[in-house]
């Protein structure tokens, strides 16, 4: 019969690589909430603006795949003009690509944006958003979160 330690150690090392593939920290002024369906991490503000965190597993395609159909989706499918993309890299260096989003709901502006990260085996997309207004006075710490991201 092997030492109870040796099961243990069995079972940390099992656990190892489970929980997020990503490391994020919860920007200044929200707090993190339970994960709800496709979302392995969540925060809000009191004011409204949401940050969400999926995570794709076994997927197919490349970052530019990934950038034209989030686009498309958007665009097409959910009625969000299309402001600006920019190329991104997490604090790991791993490349992504930036889209940002605007769209009117009962005449009033909505912020929208979206960074896509495709890591083998997986695809990793940011979401921040909430009426324009707040996401502007919220700016710097949505942006102090996305520095903080490492996707593994």
């Amino acid at each position: 019969m092997r030492a109870p330690g040796f099961w243990v150690t069995l079972l940390l090392l099992s656990l190892i690589g489970c929980g997020r593939p990503f490391r994020v920290e919860t920007p200044p002024g929200m707090v993190e909430i339970d994960s709800e369906g496709t979302y392995a991490y969540r925060a809000l503000a009191p004011e409204g603006v949401v940050v969400g965190i999926r995570v794709v597993d076994s997927h197919r395609g490349d970052l530019e795949f990934w950038t034209r159909a989030t686009e498309l989706r958007m665009r097409q499918l959910n009625g969000y003009a299309l402001l600006g993309t920019a190329d991104v890299r997490s604090r790991d260096g791993t490349p992504g690509r930036e889209l940002r989003f605007g769209h009117d709901e009962k005449g009033k502006p909505y912020l929208y944006a979206i960074r896509v990260y495709v890591t083998q085996p997986r695809l990793i997309v940011v979401e921040t958003g909430g009426p324009k207004e707040v996401v502007v006075r919220y700016q710097t710490s949505l942006d102090w979160m996305q520095s903080s991201i490492a996707v593994r």
